[in-house]
């Protein structure tokens, strides 16, 4: 029998001990990696993103190189517009699959706004793009 999971290795985040950097793809968002690009050999990667309070979006165009793209509120709100799908507020326990390559942008979000991003593979190309 194949196991899918084979070259992963088992990993624990815990929030206590995990800090929020601000490097990451937006400057008005704080990013808590959780261990899975190590543990899944940039398969996959996982991450907290936060709002930096008092921080606004510019609600530029973009898209992403990659295969997979899930957000999942956990608190607060934001609106994303998504090409041919328009605005959208999620707000928390909001889920939201960004198929591949969609142009989308962040509107606005509340100060205490918090998601989980999963992602495949970890690291992908981002391209800004102009209003579809």
């Amino acid at each position: 029998m194949t196991r899918l999971w084979k070259n992963q290795a088992f990993t624990v985040s815990h929030a206590d001990n995990s800090a929020f950097v601000g490097q990451g793809l937006r400057a008005f968002f704080e990013y808590r990696d959780l261990g899975i690009n190590d543990a899944t050999q940039g398969k996959f990667g996982a991450h907290v993103i936060r709002a930096v309070p008092g921080m606004e979006s510019p609600g530029a165009w973009h898209s992403h190189d990659l295969d997979f793209q899930m957000v999942y509120v956990t608190k607060g709100w934001v609106v994303f517009e998504y090409e041919g799908q328009g605005e959208h507020i999620l707000r928390a326990g909001s889920c939201v699959l960004q198929p591949p390559g969609i142009r989308h942008r962040e509107v606005r979000h509340s100060d205490d706004m918090e998601l989980i991003e999963i992602i495949s593979p970890a690291q992908f190309d981002t391209k800004d793009e102009s209003a579809p």
